[in-house]
């Protein structure tokens, strides 16, 4: 075994973590030019991602799994391309979703809840299971091959990014864009906080449509009126009926009176009312309604909140207080229909909101809340898109994005949990409000000593939206915030590009007066290989540390990254990752061949003809060129899959299917021994680079092995100027065409077009690959190319040498031939060479029984009721099988006769 010679097998599990470590080691992650060093030069242009911080003490999912592989992509390539390259790792603390699972560990293990634990002591429980698990989401990232600047890492709530927090909020507040209020907010009573409108789920679900009677104060005439939450009556503080509504017209301005409470209400009038929905009238319940609440505002109608912070009645509830909504509804529905105030109830399909966290019932409830004043930051953003300063890819989101923002409330930001940037705002006694950078030991309007933090914290999309300038040092002015800011692009899904990706841009813009990053890619989700969501109760989710254990990391990432386009969902099958861990061994292999190539090289004093090129050489090259520029548009256009499938097909087909074989033979005549090798090496060379940024593992150890072998070669030349590992090499530049390229494409690929039907046709009649087969071609104005070309012909075909007959035109056809068209040339192959007429006629009439068969079973299935009563697809599918069975016994028939 010569040195260099590639073990038979790639083994992945090997090879990857011993990869990885040398690119770390090797500091290869790292910004070629960094602006904390001595020999930093500033005309060097940089090339920025912050990746989107998963979860701390999240576990790595495929979602993970396809952000990471396009980012990596990303910088791969721009790194290979001379840019000075950064991309930012970290995480967030996750406010809610962290705090759940640390009070469920406590309550399982300890059996006690967070408010007996404590504040204090439950916050460092969560520090420590931070620092506990938080380091296993990175180590997974670092399986997906992520060339991350791992000494950059930050964390939300580091003590440098929680100063960023307190700045901005500190700014917002001087600047009069942060207050506190009430407000109608969603209010999740399992998880005890406001959650944001982002994060509430509409499902369509059955319900209870309730009607009874509002009666009017002092007589005995009522408005009808519905609701599907009979409960809230607790809180009404009107009726509304629109104002030319004439069954309701003569009680506008009267008193309604309040079921069983016998609270007294106006009757007002107002255009949102409908006169045809329902029955027309309308409940006002601006404490627990968004619609009610803007017809509160409009009529200065007081509000009223009916339930706790729990979801149960409070003592605006009268009798009910206490009782948890659902059980209040149904004993306030009980006491009515007692009372004579029911009309009867219908099942009703309405929207109910849910918890995306939780799935529990939202309730809409006024809290005292702290907001930021979106309108001035909002039209910033819209501007920024606009204007093009920032470019959403793809282009059709930005209309969603202009949806959004023009139609933007102002954002809640506090939310009563314990973990995460407590609001930096203190009170004394007198409510004075201090807000401040620093801690305070006064109040700053009455200096009295006596003052107590809020009690609550900031939404993590405060701290995740000031992600790409917080993590590079601001608000400090860095040398990292000065060279590496604004970053380039914003990867990410398209499911939050309101949460995050919005709120990054109005954020950058306020506070750096430039938009964060010039380009906002989006991808779509992950799904299974039938299009389906994945879920644990389907059973269908696809675990990528599960899948890279077993066909290594390079498949998963081809297979997301070559199945995807932007904004588009993309189907994943366990079947497309096994295919593509084949296409791994398929380069492996090519690598051994052409590392064999140059092992098998001596001297080449002697050897070098006159340099010229086979027809073979030239299209590989030509092919090569066109895959270069197609991959660098398709780059551009942010066309990655299609990038990537171009790849592999230039190197499953183009390469290694057909070149190499070529390559094999001109191999054995020692004129064109050197030039083949050489050949081999520039075109695999580059086929690598090109699929490095898609495949990082493989692509670096066969590159290194393939530099080796070079290096002590009688071809050490080509590598001189090689680097020496491949994840910082060149990536291939396009190069002019020089004119010979398109006849020299074309007259190989009727040579293709030859062999294929020549090789079709030996497979439709079971020839063995050992026989070899006479032929006799008429190649009209293509005979002297064919008659240069015969020996790879008859290579490739399996025909005999001997008994290949290339002519420009052939008076009288062959008898008992077969005749195939291949461009403008025609083919003859004798039957009596391909079949062996005495079997073969037996072996014809076997399969025609066999086939008879199948149609006439096929027939009386399609003839029954099957076609009527089985699923359209089914039917369609057993017809195309007949009609396919059909068409092979014809073609039997033929060959028969």
């Amino acid at each position: 075994m010569t040195k260099q010679e590639l073990p038979k097998a790639y083994d992945f599990k090997a090879t990857e973590s011993r990869i990885y470590a040398m690119w770390e080691q090797g500091g290869y992650f790292k910004p070629h030019n960094d602006p904390n060093k001595p020999d930093f030069d500033p005309n060097v242009k940089p090339f920025v991602i912050s990746i989107p911080p998963p979860n701390v003490t999240g576990e790595l999912h495929i979602g993970h799994a396809m952000f990471v592989s396009v980012e990596d992509l990303m910088i791969r390539y721009h790194r290979m391309k001379g840019f000075s390259t950064l991309w930012v790792p970290g995480s967030d603390h996750a406010g809610i979703a962290t705090q759940l699972m640390v009070e469920r560990d406590l309550l399982k293990n300890e059996e006690i809840t967070r408010e007996e634990f404590g504040r204090d002591k439950f916050i460092a429980r969560t520090w420590e299971w931070k620092h506990k698990y938080g380091g296993m989401i990175y180590n997974q990232i670092r399986r997906l091959g992520a060339s991350c600047d791992w000494d950059r890492e930050c964390f939300t709530l580091d003590e440098r990014l929680s100063r960023a927090v307190r700045e901005a909020f500190v700014r917002l507040y001087e600047k009069g864009l942060i207050y506190r209020g009430p407000r109608l907010i969603n209010w999740s009573p399992g998880l005890k906080t406001a959650v944001s409108d982002l994060e509430v789920e509409y499902t369509e679900e059955q319900a209870t449509l309730y009607y009874f009677k509002y009666m009017i104060a002092g007589s005995d005439e009522f408005i009808p009126v519905a609701t599907i939450r009979p409960e809230t009556i607790l809180g009404d503080t009107a009726v509304a009926v629109h104002p030319e509504d004439e069954r309701f017209k003569k009680f506008i301005g009267r008193k309604a009176v309040v079921p069983i409470l016998g609270r007294e209400i106006p009757v007002i009038a107002d255009e949102y009312v409908s006169m045809e929905f329902g029955t027309g009238a309308l409940k006002i319940t601006p404490g627990h309604d968004p619609n009610d609440y803007a017809i509160a505002q409009r009529h200065n109608l007081p509000i009223i909140s009916m339930l706790d912070k729990e979801a149960k009645v409070n003592e605006n509830g009268g009798k009910y207080q206490g009782q948890d909504r659902i059980v209040a509804r149904k004993n306030i529905w009980a006491d009515m229909k007692t009372a004579g105030l029911v009309i009867k109830t219908e099942p009703y399909t309405t929207t109910i909101p849910r918890s995306q966290r939780g799935g529990e019932i939202v309730e809409p409830m006024i809290s005292e809340q702290w907001f930021v004043k979106m309108e001035s930051l909002a039209h910033k953003g819209l501007e920024a898109v606009h204007t093009g300063q920032i470019k959403i890819v793809p282009e059709r989101f930005e209309k969603v994005y202009y949806n959004w923002l023009d139609n933007i409330k102002d954002w809640c930001i506090s939310r009563q949990l314990w973990w995460g940037h407590r609001i930096p705002v203190w009170y004394c006694p007198d409510h004075h409000m201090t807000v401040t950078r620093e801690d305070p030991t006064q109040c700053a309007t009455c200096g009295s000593k006596e003052i107590h933090q809020d009690e609550d914290v900031l939404d993590t999309w405060f701290s995740s939206g000031l992600w790409p300038f917080s993590t590079l040092g601001w608000p400090e002015q860095t040398p990292d915030l000065k060279y590496f800011y604004p970053t380039s692009y914003m990867e990410t899904g398209y499911d939050i590009l309101f949460f995050w990706v919005a709120r990054m841009i109005m954020t950058g813009l306020e506070f750096t007066e430039v938009p964060p990053f010039h380009t906002v890619y989006l991808h779509g989700l992950v799904r299974d290989e039938h299009g389906h969501k994945m879920s644990k109760t389907k059973g269908n989710v696809i675990d990528p540390l599960i899948v890279m254990d077993e066909f290594g990391t390079d498949a998963l990432r081809f297979t997301l990254l070559v199945g995807s386009t932007p904004g588009n969902d993309t189907n994943v099958g366990i079947k497309k990752v096994e295919a593509n861990r084949n296409f791994a061994n398929k380069i492996w292999n090519a690598g051994r061949f052409v590392i064999n190539a140059i092992d098998s090289l001596e001297k080449i004093e002697g050897q070098r003809s006159d340099n010229e090129w086979s027809l073979a050489d030239s299209w590989i090259w030509a092919k090569l060129q066109t895959l270069i520029r197609d991959v660098e548009r398709q780059f551009q256009n942010f066309q990655y899959g299609q990038a990537g499938q171009q790849i592999y097909e230039f190197l499953w087909s183009d390469f290694a299917d057909w070149y190499v074989e070529i390559a094999k033979r001109q191999m054995q005549n020692e004129a064109s021994k050197v030039q083949t090798v050489e050949t081999l090496v520039h075109v695999f060379d580059i086929s690598l680079r090109l699929l490095h940024p898609f495949t990082p593992f493989i692509t670096e150890e066969v590159w290194g092995h393939l530099r080796n072998s070079l290096l002590e070669s009688p071809l050490s030349h080509l590598a001189k100027d090689w680097t020496e590992v491949l994840i910082v090499a060149k990536f291939p530049e396009q190069r002019d065409l020089e004119g010979w390229e398109e006849a020299k494409t074309a007259d190989f690929t009727l040579i293709q077009e030859l062999v294929r039907s020549i090789r079709n046709l030996r497979a439709e009649k079971n020839v063995a690959p050992s026989r070899k087969l006479a032929a006799q071609i008429a190649a009209g104005e293509k005979t002297e190319l064919l008659k240069q070309q015969s020996a790879v012909i008859a290579a490739l075909a399996g025909l005999n040498t001997d008994e290949l007959k290339i002519e420009t035109s052939i008076q009288h056809k062959p008898e008992d031939s077969i005749a195939i068209v291949a461009g403008s040339v025609e083919i003859y192959i004798p039957l009596a060479g391909m079949v062996d007429l005495a079997n073969d006629k037996p072996r014809l009439e076997k399969e025609l029984k066999e086939l008879q068969s199948h149609i006439e079973r096929l027939e009386k299935l399609l003839s029954s009721d099957f076609a009527s009563k089985a699923p359209a697809a089914l039917v369609t599918k057993e017809r195309e099988k007949l009609e396919g069975y059909k068409d092979t016994a014809e073609k039997i028939k033929a060959q028969i006769k």
